[in-house]
């Protein structure tokens, strides 16, 4: 059928060729991700055929998951020697805009990318403490830059928010997942809207286990969204 012809999987477009996923749950046995290394490792060979060139780990610290730099950097080390000649590898975290934040971000004790970015999430009903300008702009202030991860997925947000945030300083994160429908309608208009708009400063897969990354790259999505997609993977390359 006609309309069938529009559409292409993200693994046979070619758009992640070159790409670094910023946002994946790929080291094991840390929070609500991968569980087992070998499955880990298979999802990493995927992605390096797909022509993937470097993958965040960017594991959960959060109130429910209290995970500590520290223990992270060592389970790092450990699976790192694991992927060696694979894939390039680096670790940063999914930093939830709770308590154990505020904690962490006083003591300084903080996992970064590419130097002073700092991956942040927040509930997806509601922002932290009702002030997610405030909270953001204090991230700001001391000199981090923060990347909100998958903002297309915060109901609370509306156009006008997503504009106010840009023009403070504020950098967004794709989830890929949202242009295949899988976290739902509203999501994947907000994500295809702010794709259309040049809101996104990077992309990630956020996988969370290998039929999750099945359904990524292997659900048709419009060619049209895949055009503006490759724009973006090429924006974040340089």
């Amino acid at each position: 059928m006609w309309f069938l012809s529009q559409k292409q999987t993200i693994a046979d477009s070619g758009v992640l060729d070159g790409f670094t996923d910023r946002h994946t749950h790929l080291l094991p046995g840390v929070d609500d991700g991968f569980s087992r290394a070998t499955d880990s490792l298979q999802a990493i060979a995927t992605l390096k055929s797909l022509g993937v060139r470097q993958i965040w780990l960017t594991p959960h610290i959060m109130e429910d998951v209290p995970n500590t730099p520290e223990q992270l950097q060592s389970r790092f080390g450990e699976f790192r020697q694991q992927t060696e000649g694979a894939i390039h590898v680096e670790l940063a975290a999914e930093n939830m805009l709770d308590n154990l934040f505020v904690e962490r971000f006083e003591s300084g004790s903080l996992l970064t990318m590419e130097g002073r970015m700092l991956l942040v999430e927040t509930s997806y009903m509601n922002p932290p403490y009702n002030n997610l300008p405030g909270t953001l702009g204090n991230i700001l202030f001391r000199e981090y830059v923060p990347l909100l991860a998958h903002p297309e997925r915060y109901r609370y947000l509306q156009q006008r928010h997503y504009e106010e945030l840009r023009e403070q300083g504020v950098k967004f994160q794709l989830n890929l997942g949202s242009l295949t429908g899988l976290y739902g309608k509203e999501a994947g208009a907000k994500a295809k809207w702010m794709l259309q708009e040049g809101m996104y400063d990077c992309a990630g897969s956020d996988i969370h286990s290998l039929r999750h990354l099945d359904k990524i790259i292997n659900t048709p999505v419009a060619k049209s969204t895949l055009r503006l997609l490759r724009q973006l993977t090429e924006k974040d390359r340089g």
